[in-house]
C-alpha cells in the first residue's frame, strides 16, 4: 500500500472517532462513561479507575492511551467530561494516534514476509478461537445475571434531599464527605461547605476516623 495514503487514512479515521467521543463526553458528562463501563464486571469501579488514571497522569495519558485496552476507549470522553480545551486534546490525541499507527505499520513492514505463515496459523486456530469466544460470552452473561440477582437481595441505600442534609449539618448531627474519584483538590473545585475528603479506594482504612456518633452523609459525582 502507499505509505502516505495509509498513514493519512488511519490518522483521520482515528481522530474522527476520538473527537466524536470527546464531544459526547463534553456534553453528556459522566453519562457516556457510565454506558461504556456498563460491560465491566464493576461499572462504578471502571469509571473511578479510569478517571483516577486520567486525573493523575493528566494529559500524558492521551499520548499512550491507544496502547492500553480500556483506557483507549475511555480517554477521549474523559477529556471531554473534564473540560479539557479542544485544541489541547486534538494536539495530544493526534500525536498519540501518529505514534500508535506508526508503531503498528513498522511492525507490519518488518515482519511482512512472515504474514503468509501467520495467516495460515490463524485459519487453523479459527474454530478453536470461535468456541472460546462463544464460551466466554456465555460465562460473562451468566455472571452478569448472577450479579444482578445478588443486587436485588440488597436493600436500596437511603438518600436525603439537599434541604434535609443541610438541616442535619446545621444541627451538627451529621458529617458530610466527598467521595468523588477526582476533582476535590482542584483549585476551582466546587464542593459542599464543611465537607471532607474520603477516598473510596481506601474506605476501609478510613473507618476509624469517621465520627460514628453522627450520621455519615456521602456525595459523589
Amino acid at each position: 500500500m502507499n505509505l502516505a495514503t495509509a498513514l493519512f487514512t488511519g490518522i483521520v479515521a482515528m481522530l474522527l472517532g476520538d473527537n466524536l467521543l470527546y464531544g459526547v463526553g463534553r456534553y453528556s458528562g459522566w453519562g457516556l462513561l457510565g454506558f461504556l463501563c456498563r460491560v465491566s464486571l464493576n461499572p462504578e469501579n471502571c469509571i473511578m479507575n479510569s478517571a483516577r488514571t486520567f486525573h493523575r497522569r493528566g494529559r500524558v495519558v492521551l499520548l499512550f492511551a491507544k496502547f492500553v485496552p480500556g483506557i483507549n476507549t475511555m480517554a477521549p470522553p474523559l477529556a471531554g467530561s473534564m473540560a479539557m480545551p479542544w485544541w489541547q486534546f486534538f494536539a495530544l490525541d493526534a500525536c498519540g494516534t501518529l505514534l500508535y499507527i506508526s508503531a503498528w505499520m513498522t511492525v507490519g513492514f518488518l515482519f511482512s514476509d512472515a504474514m503468509e505463515s501467520i495467516k495460515g496459523g490463524f485459519h487453523a486456530a479459527g474454530s478453536v478461537a470461535e468456541t472460546l469466544v462463544i464460551s466466554g460470552v456465555a460465562l460473562w452473561i451468566a455472571n452478569r445475571i448472577r450479579m444482578r440477582w445478588n443486587e436485588k437481595k440488597l436493600a436500596a441505600p437511603p438518600f436525603l434531599t439537599a434541604q434535609a442534609a443541610a438541616a442535619r449539618l446545621a444541627a451538627d448531627t451529621a458529617a458530610v464527605y466527598d467521595v468523588r474519584s477526582h476533582g476535590y483538590y482542584d483549585q476551582d473545585a466546587v464542593r459542599i461547605q464543611g465537607s471532607r475528603r474520603l477516598d473510596p479506594h481506601t474506605f476501609r482504612d478510613s473507618l476509624q476516623d469517621l465520627p460514628l456518633e453522627k450520621d455519615i452523609l456521602l456525595y459523589c459525582t
